[in-house]
């Protein structure tokens, strides 16, 4: 009997040894069963990982985490036939209850799929919103992006269809479509999971996006650090194109559109998509002065539309089932689904889908199972390194741009890194200026001085030189950075630090010997 047996192919897997179990699973010679290992992407329940799936009658059974230690055992106990009888048995994946009670949208087929099979893609809804589009005007495309209400899920949360609104309305003979998978921020992975598992959908909304707004060629910024999602993408865009789904007359189409994949250097500042532009045409990535707008003036000085990994991959969605059917998730402005990712000292981390409007609690405590190490939390950073900290007295905030907004919180790119009570936010405070030390493109003066000057303040604080008139100074100098810097990277510097001073004050009269202190240096630009 031939069995099915999935093993996921995705970054997080292959790093807790997915390679070696389904080699391992590859080889096994059991009499009444052949085994077929299908290399899938990951569902995104990382702490489960290598998560090893069997299809059966009832649908897919899972098993995790597997070693290939794990695997003779799993089998001689069943796991080919899917019995329960074994400690890593978890049941029918679609019933665990951290997958089941998300409401996936952006992520519907991640996990389910073969990353790079255009015809598993197209057997789950895939082109069709592709299809639905070529068959609409330029303008009604832009209109449907505007009536889902999707914003930018890059952090700035930016409405889409009114950049798509911008471009199109533009005058120019070239028109470019960029991809922003610079994902940078700790704690983050939605990006990459997204390409590893599911690159299609990624493409589909490009090439979307392309004929909205009448540009016929896209770029995917991609981060250096992620070799296997370049992999992935490289092979997805060439078969691809071998179905006349990019290149030349479209899916039969009078509209052409290509995607070519550009790596960065490793620079946390190209995330700004200014600087990102400036590193496309070869420049140093530094950040622009707006205006112009990259909308008016972007890569190569032509309308661009710059959106990052996860709005563009919504858009199949969008289009596929109505604007109004992905409206109907949400509130207030914040409309659709936002991937969270959970990191940190938690039980259970990965990637989390649910409509905006679920609490941070909800989050950390139901999805994340509490702790890792088993003490109390206490703290919980959101929107990436740069985000604010979250003391539990405010864990009942909703995940809304302008729910979390009114309590000095950002979203970002979703990122929520969970820390237990014996971490220092005083050394975390620190970090943050530091972190802006070594990755500044070093073009505006809060940001560059600032930075320094913040980790020199911290220092002078913990160690209780003139504490008063030091914390005074740094408050003053976080106002500095937050009005006076060129972008977001000096200008949400002092966001972690200011949440740190306002509730976790008791963790700056930690006393520090000189020998401890760390004298910062301006470092060089890695653009």
């Amino acid at each position: 009997m031939n069995v099915r047996v999935y093993v996921p192919q995705d970054s997080t897997a292959l790093s807790v040894g997915a390679d070696d179990v389904a080699q391992k699973l590859a080889k096994q010679d059991v009499a009444e069963h052949s085994i077929d290992v299908i290399r899938n992407g990951s569902r995104g329940l990382f702490w489960l990982e290598p998560l090893v799936e069997v299809e059966t009658e009832r649908g897919r059974v899972a098993y995790g985490p597997v070693t290939v230690e794990d695997i003779d055992d799993l089998i001689q106990s069943g796991m080919l036939s899917g019995k329960q009888g074994h400690p890593l048995a978890l049941g029918l994946t679609e019933e665990i209850p951290f997958l089941k009670n998300q409401q996936r949208l952006t992520f519907k087929r991640a996990g389910i799929t073969r990353p790079t099979s255009i015809e598993d893609y197209q057997a789950h809804q895939g082109f069709i919103g592709l299809t639905r589009a070529l068959s609409m005007s330029p303008q009604e495309c832009v209109d449907e992006i505007k009536d889902s209400g999707l914003r930018g899920r890059g952090g700035a949360a930016f409405p889409t269809g009114i950049k798509w609104q911008t471009v199109l309305s533009a005058e120019a003979d070239q028109k470019y479509i960029v991809c922003n998978a610079d994902e940078g921020d700790s704690g983050t992975f939605a990006d990459r999971l997204q390409m590893e598992a599911d690159p299609y959908a990624l493409i589909e909304g490009m090439i979307i996006a392309g004929f909205a707004v009448g540009a016929d060629k896209g770029y995917i910024y991609l981060r250096e650090e992620y070799p296997h999602s370049y992999t992935v993408l490289k092979e997805a865009i060439s078969i691809a194109k071998h179905h006349k789904f990019l290149g030349a007359a479209i899916n039969g189409s009078a509209f052409d559109f290509d995607i070519e994949v550009r790596l960065g250097a490793k620079s946390y500042v190209c995330g700004e998509e200014t600087a990102l532009l400036n590193s496309l045409e070869g420049k140093r990535g530094v950040v622009r002065a707006k205006p112009p707008l990259p909308a008016l003036e972007g890569l190569f000085a032509k309308p661009t539309v710059v959106n990052n990994v996860l709005s563009l991959s919504t858009v199949p969605t969008i289009f596929a089932n109505g604007a109004d059917s992905y409206a109907e998730f949400g509130m207030g402005r914040s409309r659709g689904t936002m991937p969270f990712q959970l990191a940190g000292n938690l039980k259970q981390t990965g990637l989390v889908e649910l409509a905006f409007g679920v609490t941070v609690d909800e989050l950390i405590n139901e999805f994340g199972a509490g702790s890792r190490s088993g003490r109390p939390l206490k703290a919980a950073q959101l929107g990436g390194p740069l985000g604010t900290y979250l003391p539990p007295s405010q864990w009942k905030t909703q995940m809304d741009y302008e729910a979390l907004a009114e309590i000095n919180a950002v979203l970002g790119h979703g990122g929520v890194v969970a820390f237990d009570d014996t971490v220092d936010m005083g050394e975390q405070a620190r970090f943050a200026m530091e972190f802006c030390v070594v990755e500044s493109c070093g073009k505006c003066t809060p940001c560059r001085i600032g930075s320094v000057r913040g980790v020199e303040t911290i220092d002078k604080i913990r160690a209780n030189e003139n504490r008063q008139d030091n914390i005074n100074l740094l408050h003053s100098l976080c106002s500095t950075m937050v009005n006076g810097s060129l972008c977001a990277m000096g200008g949400m510097t002092p966001f972690p630090v200011q949440s740190a001073l306002e509730h976790f004050a008791e963790d700056f009269d930690r006393v520090e010997s000189s020998s401890q202190k760390i004298v910062p240096t301006l470092a060089k630009s890695r653009t």
